[in-house]
């Protein structure tokens, strides 16, 4: 590996004040040359170089915390980084999280966006490094088990930002919820009110100021009735799109199907597909709900108030195409300096209708 590399590393450990000076820059040129699977492979694999990243960005007075969280984003494409999840290490008494890695990083995430935990960083990138995760079995069993130091399940603490101001935030967080959706066994924790209860959620931001019959709006959940007049969506359709996908992913199984009829998805659905203009968000609708009005095996038809949805476009409708997990698959991607949003889908672990 090229000595350049070695010294580059150096710079953001160094003892020396001054030479700390150049670290952001030093940060920035690793950020662009993680996208090189070489590299990536070489940094993420480095376990003294992963620590010390993770003792400047658990430091509350670190100044470069948010490009640490970019670089540590960008080594998350390495599979082996899976390995932080069961890494150990001590935390700072200000962050009062526990030992492990993965949990200082997710209350690092919660407990510091909008710089409520260090004024110079909001941890935003933290999110596309959960998604990156949540790929993986290991990832999606830890953000579905409740922590023994805190009795919380690690998703329910990031639910709570799909409405968050930050676009990087919210991309990040509908991306891990959509992967952790991939544990079909695990659907009755999502749905559940006293559970993960994932539907509001995922319903509100794709929801506008729109006003629904009296008797759709009676049957939706209590916290999507009678929004406000000012209510808007999401302003990222593909944000939007990755909601629609999860909710596809939960009706693999008949209680998904049932509960989104009961509350009503349906019209919620219509009206984004109408509204909004984005050809692949608008193929994801239009699955969702072929799959909602499709009869269910030996049972009378379902509600036929459902109808195919239409487009309005001139252009031709093209065939839904399948969806994976969130990932582009191109190592640093998520977080480059030259590309800071996460691009595509691969075909990996493609979704079967049920």
């Amino acid at each position: 590996m090229p000595t350049e590399l070695e010294e580059l590393v150096d710079f953001i450990s160094h003892g020396n004040t001054q030479v700390r000076t150049i670290a952001k820059d030093a940060i920035t040129i690793l950020i662009n040359l993680s996208t090189d699977k070489d590299v990536l492979e070489y940094l993420a694999s480095d376990k003294e170089f992963i620590n010390t990243l993770l003792g400047k960005l658990t430091n509350p007075k670190e100044p470069n915390a948010n490009f640490i969280a970019m670089l540590l984003a960008n080594l998350a494409k390495w599979d082996d980084f899976k390995q932080i999840i069961t890494l150990e290490r001590p935390a700072p008494k200000e962050l009062t999280s526990n030992n492990r890695a993965i949990d200082q990083l997710m209350d690092l995430f919660v407990k510091g966006a909008d710089g409520t935990y260090n004024t110079e960083a909001d941890y935003d990138y933290l999110a596309y490094l959960f998604a990156d995760l949540a790929k993986h079995e290991e990832g999606r069993k830890y953000f579905l088990t409740k922590q023994e130091y805190d009795g919380v399940v690690p998703l329910t603490k990031m639910t709570v930002f799909t409405e968050h101001k930050s676009d990087i935030r919210r991309k990040g967080v509908a991306s891990t919820i959509k992967n952790v959706a991939f544990e079909i066994e695990s659907h009755p924790l999502f749905l559940s009110e006293d559970e993960i209860n994932i539907l509001p959620y995922l319903l509100l931001p794709i929801m506008g100021s729109e006003e629904f019959d009296e008797e759709d709006t009676m049957a939706m959940l209590p916290d999507l009735q009678l929004l406000p007049p000012d209510k808007e969506r999401d302003s990222d359709p593909t944000i939007m799109q990755t909601h629609v996908e999860t909710l596809m992913l939960l009706t693999t199984t008949r209680e998904g199907r049932d509960i989104m009829r009961e509350i009503k998805v349906y019209p919620i659905i219509r009206e984004l597909h109408l509204k909004i203009d984005h050809d692949e968000m608008r193929e994801a609708c239009e699955r969702l709900v072929q799959v909602l009005m499709r009869d269910e095996e030996g049972e009378e038809k379902v509600d036929s108030g459902m109808k195919t949805l239409a487009r309005r476009s001139d252009k031709p409708s093209s065939s839904p195409k399948p969806f994976s997990s969130q990932s582009n698959g191109v190592a640093g991607s998520w977080a480059s300096q030259d590309a800071e949003d996460p691009a595509s889908d691969s075909d990996d672990d493609k979704i079967v209708e049920v």
